[in-house]
């Protein structure tokens, strides 16, 4: 028999959320009578979840997740999984959905100018632009974008004493950022806006997007997308890669070596 397929859905959105409790019970149970795994993460500045289920249950959730006005145009990213990759389902209330710790980085205020994956190409090789990966140093050591700054970061609140050490707005008018799914870059980039970095963008929908609407030959993407459940990475058709964690030092490696 062929091993089940489960969906894993990813999505996140900046949006005033003030029945954070209520929420969270309400979530919790519709997850748990559907068999979810995975983690929602509910804060007043919105939602973030990367979630797995059986595609009945998965397009069950999230039809009555969008049910809510709040989330009704949430853009989703779904993928497959030959096995669950999640082990348990959580749903957790938090005070960022994403930790960055700068209350200034405020994506209802201004973010990037967001990029088609279909046009990054052309705006990361057109020379006069500073690539940036937002993501952690051992993401980036599974994969990114030829050429792309990397801040050398353990967590993605370290990106902030990044730049200050390493940008200047006035050497580096034109910034172009990136991160898994673009929820880290909405703060990042709103970040260096504050900054008074005149012109900031940032790809939209992140890597995963990329690697789902670039084919493979036009692709300028270099290595695997490091993800947080049990694919460790996922290759440019966002199938399990030739990744795992090292039990000893939970830093990705390469099966094959490389």
């Amino acid at each position: 028999m062929p091993d089940p397929v489960f969906s894993v859905a990813a999505f996140y959105k900046f949006v005033a959320l003030d029945d954070l409790e209520s929420l969270k019970l309400q979530l919790g149970a519709r997850g748990d009578g559907l068999d979810l795994k995975g983690t929602i993460l509910l804060a007043a500045e919105g939602i973030n979840a990367t979630i797995s289920a059986a595609p009945h249950a998965m397009e069950k959730f999230l039809g009555d997740l969008r049910s809510d006005p709040r989330f009704a145009d949430l853009t989703i990213k779904v993928s497959q999984a030959a096995r669950q990759p999640f082990g348990r389902f959580k749903v957790k209330v938090k005070p960022e959905i994403v930790t960055f710790g700068a209350p200034e980085a405020d994506p209802s205020r201004a973010t990037g100018i967001r990029v088609a994956p279909e046009n990054w190409n052309a705006l990361i090789a057109s020379g006069d632009v500073v690539v940036i990966d937002t993501r952690n140093a051992y993401e980036v050591a599974a994969g990114t974008f030829k050429g792309a700054l990397d801040p050398g970061t353990r967590a993605f609140s370290g990106f902030k004493d990044f730049a200050a050490r390493e940008l200047d707005p006035a050497q580096m008018p034109k910034v172009a950022m990136f991160c898994t799914g673009g929820i880290r870059c909405e703060k990042a980039s709103a970040y260096l806006r504050h900054l008074g970095f005149p012109e900031v963008y940032q790809l939209d929908g992140g890597i995963l997007n990329y690697l789902e609407k670039v084919p493979a030959e036009a692709s300028l993407w270099q290595g695997e997308c490091f993800v947080f459940d049990r694919r460790v990475t996922v290759d440019h058709d966002i199938k399990p890669g030739a990744f795992a964690l090292c039990r000893g030092c939970g830093q990705p490696f390469s099966h094959s070596g490389s």
